[in-house]
């Protein structure tokens, strides 16, 4: 099935959650009435975010605070002091039942403040921003399944080459580099900004315990290794496990076993967003109540604000058609929930979607009287292992989308302590590392950090003509279309919608037009 969606424009002058401006933020936006998980993919590169059916993006030279896309890189990720605290916490707190005082001051913040999706979703309400197609019809469904069977046949071919480039793509990609060559100078950290590359310190005590396994080793030289091997995790294919003279993994930190007796029992579900689902169903209403005590508790909204229907429309519905592949995550492509239980109790929910190349996070929701569990983070973290986990089947599942970074905006900042991570250049979407933006944008609120001035939007609307169009249950070519249509207003939507997709969606995509 194509995507199809609705081009609503230029949304401007209206309320700014993170700097509280009456009139300064602007976002282009459309309704998808359904999409495919490639195509979200595509989008999410090009800057553009969902809230429930509503695709956004930022306006980022015009907007009072720019919101920039950013990814963690899972597979170099390495946990900080701080995260290790918050897990640390979680363990001693399912183990003993052991809760810490107060937030440690070098912890990541919170991500309480309101995020972007939930910003843009007040906005849709506020604006009844309203669909011309209501719903897809059988007749119309039947139409673009047919037209898709008849392209199927003679894309084939295609589709091997695409996929061979997209391999050679996704070759450069898991190397952790930008996904074109880009000229970017770095500029050295002042202060305490460690190095990625090179190995963490270690401390003195970690030295002193490598002589001493030195020795050991030495005075072993028959191979009688029995008590150090006692010291050390056997060693494992997966997840990995730590030696004793290295830092311990993620999965390390987030899955150390916990005594017969533990206090509490934490277990992570993930359930397809699909009212079909038995499992979705089942927890649905008690999914529910945890989101209006959430949304009324940490974003002060009132009851009104936070009924069945906005929670439906804004994170339990989503345009992603779920999809499956011999080489993709087991549990499928599209949006989930992943719902921390605990002692049989949801305690929290991340909304996420699983596309072909990452994990994009969308929300999360949690129970505020475990706010000393910083959940917020802990969730983060879960993700990331998540993503790590997902790689190992499928390859090219290699990053972590935490939607849009906000530098102006101190509440938002905090994303960018998950490291290794990049931000999508907004001119010509590439990525670059965060450490090399972050000078830019103490300067300035809007940045280009692609520093290769020449560097051009090599994915840019270059042939309109061939963009598709679904006028009167048809499927053409804008070039056919606008024959047809002679509206300047319309011809004007139609290029900026290409200008913001790029070529390669406004050919896969149905644009409808009425």
């Amino acid at each position: 099935m194509a995507s199809v969606v609705e081009y609503k424009g230029l949304k401007a002058g209206y309320h700014c959650g993170y700097c509280d401006s009456e009139e300064g933020k602007a976002s282009c936006g459309m309704w998808a009435h359904s999409m495919t998980v490639q195509d979200y993919q595509d989008l999410i590169d090009r800057g553009w975010r969902r809230s429930g059916k509503y695709v956004y993006k930022p306006v980022m030279n015009q907007t009072c605070c720019p919101q920039y896309t950013i990814r963690c890189r899972p597979l170099q990720f390495q946990p900080s002091k701080s995260h290790k605290k918050v897990l640390k916490k979680m363990l001693k707190f399912l183990a003993k039942g052991e809760i810490s005082k107060g937030n440690c001051e070098d912890e990541p913040m919170e991500p309480t403040a309101e995020d972007a999706v939930a910003g843009d979703f007040a906005l849709i309400n506020k604006l009844d921003i309203q669909c011309d197609l209501t719903v897809l019809s059988d007749d119309l469904r039947e139409s673009l399944e047919s037209e898709e069977k008849q392209k199927g046949k003679s894309s084939k071919r295609e589709d091997a080459n695409e996929l061979i480039q997209s391999q050679d793509i996704e070759e450069k990609l898991g190397s952790g580099e930008p996904s074109r060559s880009v000229k970017v100078h770095t500029v050295p950290k002042p202060g305490k900004g460690a190095d990625l590359s090179k190995p963490p310190c270690r401390k003195a005590k970690e030295i002193r315990k490598e002589r001493k396994r030195l020795k050991l080793m030495q005075q072993n030289r028959a191979g009688e290794l029995e008590g150090l091997q006692a010291q050390c995790e056997p060693l494992s294919s997966s997840p990995p496990k730590a030696k004793c003279n290295q830092p311990k993994s993620l999965e390390d930190l987030i899955f150390e076993s916990l005594p017969e007796n533990a206090s509490h029992k934490l277990e992570v579900r993930l359930v397809p967003v699909s009212f079909e689902d038995p499992e979705f169903k089942s927890s649905f209403s008690q999914s529910f109540s945890l989101y209006v005590k959430y949304q009324m508790a940490i974003h002060q909204d009132p009851p009104d604000e936070c009924g069945k229907t906005e929670f439906t429309r804004f994170l339990c519905s989503s345009p992603l058609e779920a999809e499956t592949s011999p080489n993709g995550p087991d549990c499928g492509y599209g949006s989930f929930h992943q719902q921390y239980w605990l002692d049989g109790k949801i305690i929290a929910v991340g909304v996420i979607d699983i596309l072909p190349h990452c994990v994009s996070s969308v929300y999360l929701y949690y129970d505020p009287d475990y706010s000393f569990l910083s959940l917020g983070v802990y969730s983060a973290l879960r993700e990331i292992a998540f993503t790590r986990h997902l790689h190992e089947k499928t390859s090219q599942l290699s990053y972590y989308y935490m939607g849009f970074y906000i530098h102006s905006c101190p509440k938002m900042k905090y994303k960018g302590q998950y490291r290794p991570s990049d931000l999508l250049c907004p001119e010509t979407y590439v990525w670059v590392p965060i450490e090399q933006c972050l000078p830019s944008l103490e300067n300035s609120k809007y940045c280009r950090f692609n520093q290769d001035s020449e560097a051009v939007d090599e994915g840019r609307s270059k042939e309109p003509d061939r963009l598709q169009v679904l006028y009167k249950k048809a499927i053409m070519p804008y070039g056919v279309y606008k024959k047809q249509q002679k509206d300047p207003r319309d011809e004007a939507a139609v290029l900026q919608y290409a200008a913001l997709v790029g070529q390669a969606c406004s050919e896969r995509m149905l644009l409808f037009r009425n």
